[in-house]
């Protein structure tokens, strides 16, 4: 009995180049993948952006700076927990663990410019100077960002640096700018960019 071509050909083995430039593909993917941070959240961005928008305009209803501290303090409660959420939801999803060493250098770099913003809003908060605020804490957190964005993807980084740049611009605009200013920058950049990674970077 003769064995169909068709069939000859099915079990034939995969040339030993194919399987070496398959596996090398495997190990250069890996590796990219522990070395970034992929599991920045887009659509959490999104959903962050949108509740710092509802925040600037409830903030600029608030006659007493204490009052519009509380709004903007809650308001970075609730974006914080909506962002580490968003992340540890993503990078279940995608199989990309927090825990490599890439993650622990995007937490060891976000960490800083944030705890510092913590002191000087207390210190500025001190002083009477809480028309400063808004400024600082654009210019911090993007500081954060561009530096934690170094273990990232491309957007991440760039974002950042856009929030840098309207935190300088803030320093010198009108005081009566600030929940604007921050609702471009908290609000307008956050959707936009969290748009932007939610379609090139799955969610």
């Amino acid at each position: 009995m003769r064995s169909s071509p068709r069939l000859v050909r099915s079990v034939e083995p995969t040339p030993l180049s194919d399987r070496a430039i398959e596996d090398l593909s495997f190990i250069r993917e890996t590796m990219a993948r522990a070395s970034t941070v992929t599991s920045v959240p887009g659509w959490g961005g999104v959903l962050m952006g949108s509740t710092a928008v509802v925040a600037a305009g409830f903030a600029s209803l608030q006659a007493r700076p204490a009052e519009w501290l509380a709004v903007w303090l809650a308001e970075a409660v609730l974006a914080l927990g909506i962002g580490g959420l968003a992340m540890v939801r993503k990078a279940g999803a995608t199989g990309a663990p927090l825990g490599t060493r890439a993650g622990r250098l995007f937490a060891g770099a976000f960490a800083p410019p944030i705890l510092a913003g913590a002191v000087l809003t207390a210190a500025l908060y001190r002083v009477g100077r809480v028309d400063s605020l808004p400024a600082v804490w654009l210019l911090l957190y993007g500081t954060a960002v561009t530096t934690a964005g170094m273990f990232s993807v491309r957007a991440v980084h760039i974002m950042g640096l856009c929030f840098m740049v309207l935190g300088a611009v803030t320093f010198f605009s009108p005081p009566g700018w600030g929940d604007w200013m921050m609702a471009a920058g908290f609000g307008g950049l956050q959707i936009g960019f969290g748009f932007l990674i939610a379609r090139r970077y799955g969610g």
